[in-house]
């Protein structure tokens, strides 16, 4: 339990945890309970979830991780398995206290497809910049209007609803190329 316990502090759990507590809990406090939150703000608030936990995808140095005579790739995967559950348990969580959240389908899938996106920024861009993928993936979505038809929703897939096949499929497929890659290749240096 004790390599557990180093490995969280080294990964900077706790603050990334208290982050996205704090993300939640401000949604919960500015909900004004009439209306639901729309599908943008749902998505907005799990990439501030996920871009708080993806500081954590990397260590502190990058040399001393991978000499370490330990396996890394089931604790890269778990790693970003764990960052996608726990951006969209915190929303769901915050909906299940009252507000008028998106469906939860919606919360599970961002919640996977921005996880495997901060992979990614991990694997290309390295663990302190992860952010920057979810980020500007969800600031394309919102500012540009989506085209028609099936590119629209693999594009969009973040605000599409649930029951959207190739949103769906995006997200699901961004999260099993990020935890691969991530899990093979680590953050970049």
């Amino acid at each position: 339990m004790r390599w557990l316990m180093l490995y969280a502090r080294s990964r900077q759990v706790p603050a990334s945890a208290a982050a996205v507590t704090l993300v939640a809990l401000a949604l919960w406090a500015l909900d004004r309970g009439k209306d639901p939150v729309g599908l943008g703000i749902a998505a907005l608030v799990l990439t501030a979830n996920v871009a708080a936990a993806s500081v954590g995808l990397g260590g502190q140095d990058a040399a001393l991780d991978r000499t370490a005579a330990i396996r890394w790739m089931p604790r890269r995967a778990a790693h970003v398995l764990l960052l996608g559950a726990v951006a969209a348990a915190a929303l769901l969580a915050v909906r299940a206290a009252g507000p008028n959240l998106a469906p939860a389908a919606i919360l599970v899938r961002d919640g996977a497809g921005l996880a495997g996106l901060a992979a990614l920024g991990a694997v290309l861009c390295g663990a302190p910049l992860a952010w920057t993928l979810p980020t500007g993936w969800l600031a394309f979505t919102v500012c540009v209007p989506p085209p028609g038809g099936a590119a629209g929703q693999v594009v969009s897939w973040m605000i599409f609803p649930p029951g959207t096949a190739a949103a769906t499929g995006t997200a699901w497929a961004l999260l099993v190329a990020g935890t691969v890659l991530y899990a093979a290749a680590g953050p970049r240096r």
